[in-house]
């Protein structure tokens, strides 16, 4: 079912092996509630635990993909979630250091990363919009929630020739890829059209 999945994928234009590799070698029906193995390998978002998604496997990859991960790299991403993102950021070798605000799903997901073998760098109970400043700067940064504009601490916390994929907008999202290409300039290249859960801000 993996091997299909990647197939999907491919027809879809992904085109990155590592990231296709990471898709056929996770087994993404272990981070759902359910054990409904036929709907984890559909290409289509599921629900899970505190009314948030595990993105569809094109998006995972798409983003994963836009990244350009080299093994070693340091990469943050933002919103946990159920750890299938995560999880493929590990497969590619990447150091990930990840934010999840939902309390509920952080728990669930830290457990589940020590129960199989996950080892993210770090693991943070956090507010994903003020990014991780002292781990900063880092190779990439990953958002995998919309964010109605693009929080401006994560592109601070970019090193130059880093790059953030962040969906941006409200009721629909852009991908946007952000490239630092020095202390105050970016390139900006908007990717089509997504859906995802609002990336949520601590407002205390």
């Amino acid at each position: 079912m993996r091997n299909k999945l990647a197939e999907v994928l491919i027809a879809k234009g992904i085109k990155n092996e590592n990231v296709l590799n990471a898709v056929r070698k996770i087994p993404r029906h272990l981070f759902m509630d359910s054990s409904f193995e036929g709907h984890a390998y559909q290409d289509k978002a599921f629900p899970i635990a505190a009314e948030q998604t595990i993105s569809q496997p094109y998006t995972v990859a798409f983003q994963t993909e836009l990244l350009e991960i080299r093994p070693g790299q340091k990469i943050l991403e933002i919103g946990t979630g159920s750890g299938y993102q995560t999880a493929v950021l590990l497969q590619l070798r990447a150091k990930v250091f990840t934010i999840e605000r939902q309390l509920e799903l952080f728990k669930k997901t830290s457990l589940f990363f020590k129960k199989m073998g996950y080892r993210p760098k770090k693991a943070i109970f956090g507010d994903g919009y003020k990014g991780l400043p002292e781990e900063a700067p880092f190779d990439g940064i990953i958002v995998t929630a919309g964010a109605p504009e693009v929080p401006k601490p994560l592109l601070a916390q970019l090193k130059i020739g880093g790059r953030l994929v962040i969906p941006v907008g409200i009721d629909e999202q852009v991908m946007t890829l952000f490239i630092r290409k020095s202390a105050k300039e970016f390139e900006k290249k908007e990717l089509g059209s997504f859906r995802f859960v609002p990336l949520l801000e601590n407002k205390n």
